[in-house]
């Protein structure tokens, strides 16, 4: 009988079976090791370990053997070489940026950032004399224009958090390869089930493993992908001695929310669809923007680059910021959190939560106001989230 290879198997079943490392008990559930150390038979052992000569563990601050197989699992799924688990979707974005750049060297990134995201680029960055400029993404003559000699790295979510906007990653990519910058795609939104930023020509894709990956509300965590040469070369020693490492307990975890990623997410997509379309018929709503409707304004990009929508919406209400906090306040099933992706259908208010950090302007230029929720449909049914959100508009 031929062997079957896991490179041949679909999504559903990598997330289930893929990489899996088994003690000598054979269990069925992946193994937690929590364990700062390992041990070693003799000193020639450890020192071969240390030296690189046997492929085993060292330091659970290094790697791990819980962490190593969610590593793999992300890679598998992501179409990357290889990966490292952070201890939060922050810990991998400053990991992304800083170990690849140096003094003197130019950032271009796409203003529309989560708060946090806009912090590093803005205020971390320039602190060791790293250049940034900020441009409206969705313009490839801003790309161009933004472009320095000393231009090393380009950075982006997409779709944005919290307003969906869409860049064309495939036509940023070429322009990097160009000049010689690495291209560092934040893909949370879209989830590596709906979007692989890899496969467009970007070179490093980072996620919060917090949000749909565990999508649970149960831990933190973080990962960053790309190829073998660029983690050896920029992100392995910069891994080592900065110490963003994820807890086994925590990879365990996640572990177990890639085993439901799939069903979990074609849900929460079915449910935003639906509840987008209920907003953008209804008078008190002034704009709904859902990359899985034709209105989106980058429609044409997103049928291109995606293969589905998005468990996320952005919603403007005409009201402004009484009328979304009179409608966050009279749901019933959705709650009001400022995390996404999760199981719950969670609402927040950017200008006053996410982006607060953000003066008038810059939440102006994200094309976020007083009026502008986020909601992350979760799997409830979607007939009692439907009604959920009339009865809030009712008090809006």
């Amino acid at each position: 009988m031929t062997q079957q290879s896991e490179k041949d198997w679909q999504p559903q079943t990598l997330l289930v079976h893929g990489h899996t490392i088994r003690s000598q008990f054979q269990e069925t559930s992946e193994s937690i090791w929590l364990t700062q150390g390992f041990v070693y038979d003799s000193a020639e052992a450890a020192e071969a370990r240390f030296k690189g000569e046997d492929p085993g563990f060292v330091y659970s601050r290094y790697a791990n053997p819980t962490v190593d197989m969610f590593e793999k699992r992300m890679a598998a799924l992501e179409g990357a070489e290889e990966g490292r688990a952070m201890a939060s979707g922050m810990a991998a974005v400053a990991a992304a940026l800083l170990c690849s750049l140096k003094a003197g060297d130019h950032v271009v990134s796409a203003r529309a950032l989560f708060g946090s995201c806009h912090w590093i680029i803005q205020q971390l960055l320039p602190r060791y004399g790293i250049e940034t400029t900020l441009i409206d993404a969705r313009d490839m003559a801003e790309w161009e224009k933004a472009v320095r000699p000393n231009t090393k790295l380009f950075f982006m979510e997409c779709p944005t958090n919290p307003t969906l906007e869409v860049y064309d990653i495939r036509a940023i990519s070429k322009l990097a390869e160009s000049i010689g910058a690495r291209v560092v795609v934040d893909n949370v939104f879209a989830t590596p089930l709906y979007q692989k930023p890899l496969q467009l020509g970007a070179h490093v894709v980072v996620y919060s493993a917090t949000k749909h990956i565990d999508g649970q509300g149960r831990c933190l965590g973080g990962i960053v992908l790309s190829d073998k040469e660029w983690i050896d070369a920029n992100l392995h020693d910069y891994f080592r001695h900065t110490g963003p490492s994820l807890s086994p307990f925590n990879a365990w975890t996640l572990l177990k929310g890639l085993e439901t990623l799939p069903l979990r997410v074609r849900q929460q997509t079915h449910n935003a669809g639906a509840i987008a379309d209920l907003l953008a018929e209804h008078p008190k709503v002034g704009r709904v923007i859902y990359p899985g409707r034709k209105d989106h304004p980058q429609a044409d990009l997103i049928a291109r680059q995606m293969t589905g929508g998005s468990s996320l919406i952005c919603v403007e209400l005409k009201g402004g910021k009484q009328a979304a906090f009179n409608f966050s306040n009279a749901l019933q099933v959705i709650k009001i959190s400022n995390n996404l992706g999760d199981a719950k259908s969670l609402i927040t208010h950017p200008a006053t939560t996410t982006h607060k950090s953000l003066d008038d302007a810059g939440r102006a230029e994200a094309g976020i106001t007083d009026g502008t929720l986020r909601i992350s449909a979760g799997i409830e049914d979607t007939g009692d989230l439907l009604k959920d959100v009339e009865r809030a508009l009712d008090a809006a």
